[in-house]
């Protein structure tokens, strides 16, 4: 089996970084390259995962604060409004909620 710092399709740079030329459809040299390669691409969607999370973990507190800020403000909106509903008002639609589930067929 060839090892990959043998083969043509392998690069290494200036700060030791290892980059591959080849494409699996259509210069593998061996069968175990495909493994390889597959495990490379495998750690680039890790690295790629754990970059979104810690962009998320910075995004956190103020997404909370955010929330928390809409939430006083959808308080303070129902606050505002309930002056426009009188408690006599609301009694009586409960009395009549009540009033209709009595009077309502069973089947």
């Amino acid at each position: 089996m060839i090892q990959c710092q043998d083969c043509e399709h392998f690069h290494r740079d200036e700060q030791g970084r290892i980059s591959f030329t080849c494409d699996p459809f259509t210069n593998v040299r061996e069968p175990q390259c495909l493994l390889k390669w597959q495990l490379i691409k495998i750690n680039q969607m890790v690295d790629a995962y754990q970059a979104t999370l810690g962009y998320y973990q910075k995004l956190a507190p103020m997404q909370d604060k955010l929330f928390k800020a809409m939430e006083r403000e959808l308080d303070d909106m129902d606050e505002a409004e309930k002056w426009k509903y009188n408690e006599e008002d609301e009694e009586e639609d409960k009395d009549k909620d009540e009033g209709e589930e009595e009077d309502k067929p069973m089947w």
